[in-house]
């Protein structure tokens, strides 16, 4: 049933004469996509210009993520307000002056005076950089999307009734800022265009605009139009809705890409596939004719959620094509499902910009929840399925009887999650590995259930839970023990191969391991032997071999990158061996002896320095005669510390013979024409070996490298100079700088060659 009466959709008192205008639709939609497209790319610009200045630090992070959020909270209580108060041209007129007010402050540049932050008030100081520096033009452009659909919504068009298909206009902007970005933006053009470029698309949006608010009214305020008779005004509870209903998709987002990109496949842009699902949720439910109906989009729910519910938590991801493709595909129905009941609960549009604060207040909490609180509570993903129940609860008609009928239903269903739970804490029983047959058919069963019951919510709500616990007890084939949880993701200590070995992951990607027994299974003596990438026969070990022979000894060695230590069991006696390393988790796991014996035995003086590795070690004081580069392994990688400005970073700490090594193993990324250019930029010679002697991993533990050694001269390099092939410089496009750098373009290079 519409919102509004016939009679309604043209309120008395409006210029009817915008009725008319058929292309009133497409210029406020316009208008909103330029909007959105300029919000969106202004994000990943902003951190790829901060980033070499302030470095990887957590705190960067997540203050940018709550900054973001909370400037497009306050954009959209400005657009209330003003809408509350103004008649709609003098908003509009308003709106402009601030619009060309932030225009002069263009183009956009890190605020001058600000450099390193300081050891205390952190949070703040970055708070107050982001502000100064993008806070105006961020706060315009959220302002901008509600404002343009209330003005609509008063021009008096005939489709003015529903203005909220407008967001779709909205969403498709970011969606293509999305993709634009790293596909053709990031690619073609350095920082500097890109800050030219988006000057020039503010102009545009400016001037649009303008041209829009010629349509708006001067009647009364908006809120005080468009009142339908039927229309009750919204209690507490209705907004408790709306914020939850948003609040519940923007956590999901952040959750499910967090699980894909370390528990599954940590691709590079894999992140992009449940970001762009998120916002084509908006363009798909917020139209009069839903792409799908909202009734199938329920219908459907729980045939994705049951297999997820029962594969989420526990067990190694083998078939990890299937589960990217489950993960999305539930990810999608729940975010469609949340979307769609908001839009059927969506207000008149005298209370629009009401209703859009209270989803964007959710969507703050959403993301505070997954984005800051749930790394400090929790060692795990464990956010995750709890978004995913709290989807579930979302279903409509899930409280039909209301609360004490739902309660009566849920506790039987929830009883033997709360037993399990508790005898897990008490007895910290892992089940047997012989005992995964049995488990996969309970997992089934309860897949079954939940897909028999899937009509009855609240009992289906129960079994997703208990499905939920009852698979983060189980650990099939690996015995953890420690599971910790930084900003940077969620580190795991697991005992393999029947206890021989003891790895250290990051997600997918393994930072070390230890033997622990012999093949015999006697225990292992004596100091640990490094394994996977830095086995003393393996490219890394024979280049700090070379340059302490052409050296005759190495007097201060910096490691950019810890993970176990492996490392520190090269150093020799006599030399001092520094490392540098951001994750304090990583810092504490490498140092507690009794996880991994790699510091503690073969260099337990050596100096661990936490922060930035880029800022830290041109912060250190002497010069180094080897400097090792450890931090590309991982899918994720810190472009900022391998651009032409990094190097000369280095090479200013480097002794005048000596050598940087830099460890580019990567699933994904071929960085060795990267390392090519900016060595040559630096009048570096370089030498490229790839490793290709590991055998099955789980019998050696060791693993196959790619390492690059670069000098002023070949000489410095000792004997790799004469036993490595020569790296020659790669295209144009792949001299990173501080101004430029082409993720993209070196992932296809790996991929498909060239």
């Amino acid at each position: 049933m519409s919102l509004f009466h016939a009679s309604d959709r043209i309120p008395p008192g409006l210029d009817r004469q915008a009725a008319g205008i058929r292309l009133l639709p497409f210029l406020y939609g316009l208008t909103l996509f330029v909007s959105a497209l300029l919000l969106f790319s202004i994000q990943p610009m902003f951190a790829k210009m901060v980033l070499p200045k302030l470095g990887g630090a957590p705190a960067v992070w997540s203050v940018a993520m709550v900054f973001f959020q909370t400037t497009l909270l306050a954009g959209y209580a400005y657009a209330h307000v003003l809408n509350r108060t103004l008649r709609s041209r003098r908003v509009a007129m308003l709106h402009l002056v601030l619009v060309a007010v932030t225009a002069m402050t263009l183009p956009i540049a890190v605020a001058p005076g600000w450099s390193a932050p300081p050891p205390d008030g952190t949070a703040l100081w970055l708070f107050g950089l982001f502000a100064i520096s993008i806070g105006l033009p961020f706060f315009t452009l959220s302002a901008s999307a509600p404002l343009l659909q209330s003005w609509f919504a008063a021009s008096g068009h005939r489709q003015a009734g529903n203005p909220y298909v407008l967001y779709a206009a909205s969403n498709l902007g970011s969606f293509a800022a999305l993709f634009a970005y790293p596909v053709v933006i990031e690619p073609i053009l350095t920082l500097k265009a890109q800050t030219a470029a988006w000057s020039f698309g503010f102009g545009l949006f400016a001037v649009l605009l303008a041209v829009a608010s010629l349509f708006t009214s001067g009647a009364a305020p908006v809120v005080a139009l468009v009142a339908p008779q039927d229309e009750v005004r919204a209690s507490v509870i209705e907004r408790m809705r709306w914020i939850a209903l948003a609040a519940v998709p923007s956590g999901l987002v952040i959750a499910v890409t967090a699980h894909l990109t370390t528990d599954i496949a940590a691709a590079p842009f894999l992140w992009v596939l449940p970001l762009a699902i998120y916002l084509l949720t908006f363009v798909a439910a917020f139209r009069e004719r839903p792409w799908i109906a909202h009734a199938n989009v329920v219908r459907f729910a729980p045939f994705a959620v049951a297999p997820l519910a029962v594969s989420l938590i526990g067990g190694d991801k083998v078939f990890w094509l299937t589960m990217i493709a489950l993960n999305l595909v539930a990810f999608a129905l729940l975010t469609l499902m949340c979307h769609g009941e908001l839009y059927g609960r969506r207000p008149s549009p005298r209370r629009l910009t009401e209703f859009y604060l209270c989803t964007s207040f959710g969507g703050v909490i959403g993301g505070a929840f997954s984005g800051l609180l749930a790394p400090q509570i929790f060692n795990g993903n464990y956010e995750y399925p709890i978004l995913v129940a709290l989807a579930v609860l979302c279903m409509p008609g899930i409280f039909a009887g209301g609360i004490r009928k739902a309660a009566a239903e849920l506790w039987p269903w929830l009883l033997p999650s709360a037993v399990l739970a508790l005898v897990w804490c008490v007895t910290r029983l892992q089940p047997p590995a012989t005992l995964e047959l049995p488990f996969q058919l309970l997992l089934a069963l309860l897949a079954a259930a939940m897909l028999f019951l899937r009509q009855r919510l609240m009992p289906f709500f129960g079994l997703v839970v208990l499905s939920f616990v009852v698979t983060g007890l189980w650990r099939p084939g690996i015995a953890p023990i420690e599971t910790a949880r930084s900003f940077f993701g969620v580190h795991r200590v697991a005992e393999v191969a029947d206890g021989k070995a003891r790895i250290l992951y990051h997600g997918t990607t393994i930072h070390g391991a230890q033997r622990l027994r012999n093949d015999d299974g006697t225990p292992v003596d004596g100091s640990p032997t490094p394994l996977t990438y830095y086995y003393p026969q393996g490219p890394l070990a024979e280049a700090i071999n070379a340059a302490r022979a052409a050296h005759g000894v190495l007097g201060h060695v910096a490691v950019v990158g810890l993970g176990t230590g492996s490392l520190a069991c090269h150093r020799k006696a006599g030399e001092h061996w520094t490392f540098f390393e951001i994750d304090p988790e990583v810092i504490r796991i490498a140092r507690d002896p009794r996880l991994f014996t790699f510091l503690s035995s073969c260099a337990p003086d050596a100096p661990v320095v936490a922060g930035d590795a880029r800022l830290t070690l041109e912060a250190s004081s002497g010069r180094y005669d080897l400097i090792v580069l450890d931090a590309f392994s991982s899918d994720s990688i810190p472009a900022h510390l391998l651009t032409r400005e990094a190097l000369a970073g280095y090479l200013s700490k480097l002794s005048p013979r000596g050598v940087i090594v830099a460890h580019i193993s990567n699933r994904h990324l071929d960085l060795a024409p990267v390392v090519a250019n900016v060595a040559q930029s630096q009048g570096l010679v370089s030498f490229l070996r790839e490793d290709d002697r590991a055998g099955d991993f789980m019998a050696t533990f060791v693993s196959n490298a790619r390492v690059v050694a670069m000098g002023r001269e070949a000489g410095d390099t000792g004997s790799v100079a004469g036993k490595w092939a020569p790296l020659h410089p790669g295209p144009a496009s792949a001299l990173w700088t501080d101004d430029y750098s082409n993720i993209l373009g070196i992932m296809l290079r790996r991929k498909f060659g060239g």
